[in-house]
């Protein structure tokens, strides 16, 4: 028993080390990760309040507190989801691969592929917000998407790979896309050029998803909503695109799964 207690320390150690070490691994070079610093600057600030004896501060800080997990957790919902599953000890074999699910790895696999070739790329993915004003003064294509089509779009000798191709469910609907430029490029880098202010700006006006591949670092970024999160590692990529285009269960499914319920239990 005594040997268990001296173990126990260790053991905490352990543990607390593999945590961080998740954390470490999951958010390095993301948005969370600045964020990430952020708290450790506010935590050792407010140790220097307990140190320095401020009442008032130490509860200014505990309000805040309150309200900055929830926030956190809000904003952080895509991430967290797949850290969580992550964790999942259900093998994948167990998994349901859906046609959203082939979709994804295929856009994925494309999307990095551009990113080790350092070749720049503009894609939009629709969601509620109508894109044909777009795509109508585009090239239209309609076609079935296959990263083998995306990947010759973008290819620098081809007429095509000047603008942006927009995505609709699983069809490519037009390439060549012009879009409309962002006025504040202030969260742009000075490496960042055209293809990175146009798709913040079509963010700040429609609610689609836009993913970038920058020609000059090959880094990937994704604008929605106004705000550009850049260097976002593939799994964190597949986190979001799921996150926002993973539809719920339809009610008419769901109406007739139970149907099938209470004439089973009739039975």
């Amino acid at each position: 028993m005594k040997l268990f207690q001296l173990m126990v320390p260790g053991m905490e150690i352990l543990v607390i080390a593999v945590m961080i070490y998740y954390l470490l691994s999951f958010f390095w070079n993301t948005r969370a990760m600045d964020l990430l610093f952020g708290l450790m600057a506010f935590v050792a600030f407010y140790f220097f309040t307990l140190w320095a004896q401020l009442p008032v501060v130490q509860k200014l800080f505990y309000y805040f507190i309150n309200v900055a997990v929830i926030a956190l957790l809000i904003i952080f919902q895509p991430e967290l989801r797949l850290a969580l599953s992550r964790l999942s000890l259900k093998g994948k074999k167990y998994k349901e691969i859906t046609e959203f699910d082939k979709f994804l790895e295929t856009i994925a696999t494309s999307v990095y592929r551009f990113s080790e070739r350092r070749i720049g790329a503009l894609i939009l993915l629709e969601n509620q917000d109508s894109l044909d004003e777009f795509a109508n003064k585009a090239v239209l294509l309609n076609a079935r998407f296959s990263p083998e089509l995306l990947e010759s779009i973008f290819i620098t000798t081809t007429p095509l790979h000047d603008g942006a191709v927009i995505v609709r469910g699983t069809t490519i609907v037009s390439a060549a896309t012009i879009l409309p430029l962002a006025d504040d490029s202030s969260q742009l880098s000075k490496s960042m050029g055209t293809r990175h202010r146009a798709g913040l700006g079509i963010s700040q006006i429609t609610d689609a998803l836009i993913i970038v591949v920058s020609e000059e670092t090959g880094k990937v970024s994704i604008a929605r909503d106004g705000i550009m999160t850049r260097g976002v590692k593939i799994d964190r990529f597949k986190g979001i695109i799921r996150s926002v285009f993973t539809p719920p269960k339809s009610t008419v499914e769901s109406s007739l799964n139970l149907l099938g319920k209470l004439k089973q239990w009739n039975q």
